[in-house]
C-alpha cells in the first residue's frame, strides 16, 4: 500500500510531536525510533522532511583518488522510478570519520530532481548555502570542506545511524530538532492520533501555566484531557 497519503498528512506535524504520539499508540520502545543528537539539521527551516528510506554505505574519507559510484548510479535509477518521496540514508564507512563529506549542493540538485526530499547521514556535508537554495534538507554530523574519492560500499541494506537501525522502506520524519523512524505498526493510525496529540498539547500547556491550581490538580486535569483526546490511561504522568 502506498505511503503517499500518510506522508502528506505527516508533513503537517513537527517531529517531536510525532515522537510523543508514537509512544501513546505503539509498543515500539522509544529508544528504537529516535536518532541521537549527533545527527542535526544543517539546513534549518526546511523541514519537516518526510519520506521512505533508501540506503547506501559510502566511504568519502579514505585516502586515494578513485571513486566507485556505479552502485550509486544504479540506485538513482531505482529512486527515479519510485512514486513516494525518498529520504536518502547514507552510512559513512570511511577510515577517517571526521573527514567524511557525503554530499554537496551539486549532488543535492541531482537527488532533488528525482524525488529525494532530504538526506540523513552520520557523515558530514558541504555547500550549505547551496543546499538551502535547492531546498534540500540535510541531517548530518556537521560540515567539512572536501572529500576523497567517493566509494559506495553497499546499497539497500539496513544500517545503524544515530544509535538506531534504519531499514530500506522505513518511513522517516525529521525537522530542526531531530530525526525519527516511524514504526510500520503505527503508520495507519499516526495521522489521526497526531491531530489528537496536537489538541491535547494545546489544552495541557494552558493548564501547566495556571497559578491557581495545585500540582495534583494539574496532574488530574491533564489525565482527564488525555482521556478526552482518546489516549485513555496510556499517558504516564
Amino acid at each position: 500500500m502506498s505511503l503517499i497519503p500518510t506522508i502528506e498528512h505527516l508533513r503537517d506535524f513537527d517531529t517531536a510531536l510525532l515522537a510523543n504520539t508514537i509512544s501513546t499508540i505503539d509498543q515500539t520502545p522509544a529508544h528504537e525510533f529516535y536518532l541521537d543528537r549527533s545527527i542535526q539539521s544543517v539546513t534549518p527551516g526546511l523541514g519537516p522532511t518526510v519520506g521512505t528510506a533508501v540506503i547506501c554505505e559510502m566511504d568519502s574519507s579514505t585516502p586515494g583518488p578513485d571513486s566507485e559510484l556505479e552502485p550509486y548510479w544504479q540506485q538513482l535509477e531505482r529512486i527515479d522510478r519510485m512514486e513516494e518521496p525518498v529520504v536518502w540514508i547514507i552510512k559513512a564507512v570511511g577510515s577517517r570519520p571526521d573527514h567524511e563529506c557525503i554530499l554537496g549542493d551539486g549532488m543535492a540538485k541531482l537527488l532533488d530532481s528525482i524525488g529525494v526530499v532530504g538526506a540523513v547521514t552520520d557523515g558530514c556535508v558541504r555547500d550549505v548555502r547551496g543546499l538551502m537554495t535547492v531546498g534540500f534538507a540535510v541531517y548530518a554530523r556537521g560540515t567539512v570542506a572536501h572529500h576523497c574519492g567517493l566509494r559506495v560500499r553497499s546499497v539497500d541494506e539496513p544500517v545503524e545511524i544515530g544509535g538506531i537501525t534504519i531499514r530500506p522502506g522505513d518511513l522517516i520524519h525529521a525537522d530542526d530538532e531531530g530525526v525519527i523512524r516511524i514504526p510500520p505498526s503505527c503508520h495507519e493510525a499516526l495521522p489521526d492520533a497526531a491531530g489528537r496529540m496536537r489538541a491535547f498539547e494545546h489544552e495541557v500547556h494552558g493548564t501547566w501555566r495556571r497559578r491557581d491550581l495545585s500540582i495534583d490538580q494539574k496532574r488530574r486535569l491533564v489525565l482527564e484531557v488525555g482521556r478526552k483526546c482518546g489516549f485513555g490511561d496510556r499517558l504516564r504522568l
